[in-house]
């Protein structure tokens, strides 16, 4: 169908706008006039130009746009935020067909574009691809109707089942490969946020910063209930921005801010309403497996991503485990296997 090959080239231009456009959601949008594309656009950076502002711009003979469709995988804004409504410049530029994707979840739209189109007389259709539409702003629809980051679980495990030998000091057992390992940095770049326990920080000293990708830190989440890890750890350089949770107070030192939590109750639920109060849209847990199976025993994760290395360890650490029938898909990077679990809540 026509209408559905212009909203997929929407979400092929929406996804350019993936590590940049945090707290907003991804969009693509496609201006087409007698079965051809007079313009493109997508929402390059949060507080800039959204998609179809841009779509707009691009079209060099603006006199068509009275003739013409405008494709948007997402509905157009009504409200106005960083920027005007994408919904009152579409009618005074007078387009009269609007075709669109999914309705946004966000309550300040949530069909409040599509009925100000239709009350100014355009024609609206809604629904084209609408699941790979949604699937597009997974993150975006996670944060606005369940209140908590969306979560993605990574780790990397022996052939039989260890993610590391068993030990007080030393290095870890290197499981990813120099090519994984770029994916791991990839991911990382396109998170808002990155959490680790207190014995990953303290054992392996990580970074957890963008070193093997282009883009920006995330934010850098850590526990440590009785602030004993050593303020000479890589956490704490490079001033990244660095939460950490602990039972005690004390205050914010350079990029570092110390949140203090009840350690009486459920650690997982005051964790997700900090990082949601603070505009965190996602949330990438790279701890070990203590951190990592609490998050699943709670069922408080979107997507998993499990990479399955070739070396076998015989002992040390197990591996977390999905207990669930999750469905999963197997996905062969640079001859590695990664197992991809989806866990759909929303």
């Amino acid at each position: 169908m026509e209408e559905e090959k212009y909203m997929q080239r929407c979400i092929e231009l929406a996804r350019n706008g993936l590590c940049n456009v945090s707290p907003n959601p991804m969009v693509g949008a496609v201006i087409v006039y007698n079965g051809r594309i007079i313009g493109e656009g997508y929402h390059i950076r949060c507080g800039q130009a959204h998609a179809e502002v841009n779509a707009i711009r691009s079209v060099k003979d603006e006199s068509l746009l009275k003739h013409s469709t405008i494709y948007v995988s997402l509905e157009p804004c009504s409200h106005y935020g960083k920027t005007p409504p994408c919904a009152d410049l579409i009618i005074e530029k007078q387009i009269p067909r609007i075709v669109i994707g999914c309705q946004d979840p966000f309550a300040k739209v949530a069909g409040r574009g599509i009925q100000k189109l239709r009350d100014a007389g355009r024609e609206v259709i809604v629904g084209v691809l609408e699941k790979e539409c949604r699937n597009l702003i997974r993150r975006f629809i996670t944060f606005n109707t369940l209140h908590r980051p969306y979560i993605t679980l990574k780790w990397a495990e022996s052939a039989d089942g260890f993610i590391d030998a068993n030990r007080t000091e030393g290095h870890p057992v290197i499981l990813s490969t120099p090519l994984t390992s770029m994916l791991v940095h990839k991911k990382r770049s396109e998170s808002d946020a990155i959490m680790v326990g207190t014995r990953t920080a303290q054992l392996d000293n990580p970074s957890l910063t963008v070193r093997n990708w282009y883009g920006k830190n995330p934010v850098r989440v850590v526990l440590d209930r009785n602030l004993s890890l050593s303020p000479t750890l890589h956490l704490f350089e490079d001033n990244v921005q660095t939460i950490v949770f602990t039972s005690l107070k004390r205050s914010k030192e350079k990029s570092t801010e110390y949140i203090t939590l009840d350690y009486r109750q459920n650690l997982l639920p005051q964790i997700m309403e900090e990082l949601y109060q603070r505009g965190l849209q996602s949330l990438l847990v790279e701890g070990g497996t203590q951190l990592l199976q609490s998050f699943i025993d709670a069922g408080l994760w979107d997507e998993v991503f499990k990479e399955r290395s070739r070396t076998k360890l015989h002992s040390g650490v197990k591996a977390p485990e999905i207990r669930d029938k999750i469905s999963y898909s197997i996905e062969k990077h640079f001859g590695i296997e990664i197992v991809h679990y989806t866990n759909k809540i929303v």
